[in-house]
């Protein structure tokens, strides 16, 4: 990943809308950025990340951390809404870091930010509760469709994530399909429906819409299945899905979030 800004937007340019939704604020103030925690342990990187996500105007970077101690610290004070995580860090690494977050501040949503793309990695990301994994030799706009889809309720991974996800998923498929089908099959219906639409990708938001709900409901359905299934996060629900069939063939990557 470079540590150049996407190309600017607008009348008489190209490029892509790198602005975000429109979303009023509380008492019509206009639409509130989406806070970032930033940590990673070269400043170079820091840099770089700081500036692609300076050309969204709905995303502000609020603190940065050298450590993944110093990361916990820094969003138990700032509650930022996104924390972007390097893996490789010292004092505490980002996997132990995402860990913490987890009970310290559950309102923040976790992305991984890394240049390794091991198994492991992966594994280690998801099982710490990350709603997202990304690799730094990604795409810019990549990193901003994770903040969002992270702010937003929902996991986001890269498209060379995902691919290792459904390959490793692909072992033993039959047993998996049969088992995920009898752990879904617990669930009630709405509750089913819901865990299809997660594995579809779609945030609470736009689940609520879909589903004429409200989204604090929403929310309180994605916490109850997660609670029923014993998953950890909404990447875990998102493969469930997939393997037990809910998420439908043209839904795409199961964990696969919205821009």
């Amino acid at each position: 990943m470079t540590a150049q800004p996407p190309p600017p937007s607008g009348p008489g340019t190209s490029g892509p809308d790198v602005s975000g939704p429109d979303v009023p604020g509380p008492g019509g103030r206009g639409p509130e950025p989406i806070r970032v925690l930033l940590a990673d342990d070269e400043a170079m990187v820091r840099g770089g990340v700081r500036a692609i996500l300076a050309a969204a105007a709905d995303i502000e970077v609020v603190a940065e951390a050298g450590d993944g101690r110093e990361a916990v610290e820094l969003t138990r004070r700032h509650r930022p809404d996104v924390a972007l995580l390097d893996i490789r860090m010292p004092v505490l690494d980002g996997l132990g870091a995402a860990a913490e977050l987890r009970r310290a501040a559950p309102g923040t949503a976790v992305v991984m930010l890394t240049t390794f793309s091991e198994d492991e990695y992966i594994a280690g990301a998801l099982d710490s509760g990350a709603a997202g994994f990304l690799l730094k030799s990604g795409d810019p706009y990549e990193l901003m469709a994770a903040v969002r889809a992270a702010a937003g309720g929902a996991s986001y991974l890269s498209p060379h994530v995902a691919r290792r996800v459904i390959q490793r998923v692909s072992g033993g498929r039959l047993t998996r399909e049969k088992e995920a089908r009898e752990r879904a099959a617990a669930l009630t219906p709405r509750e089913r429906e819901v865990l299809a639409l997660v594995g579809a990708g779609l945030s609470n938001a736009e689940i609520a819409g879909r589903l004429h709900l409200v989204e604090g409901t929403v929310k309180a359905y994605v916490s109850q299945v997660l609670a029923r299934l014993e998953l950890k996060n909404r990447v875990q629900a998102a493969i469930l899905a997939y393997e037990a069939g809910l998420a439908g063939e043209d839904a795409g990557p199961p964990a696969q979030g919205s821009p």
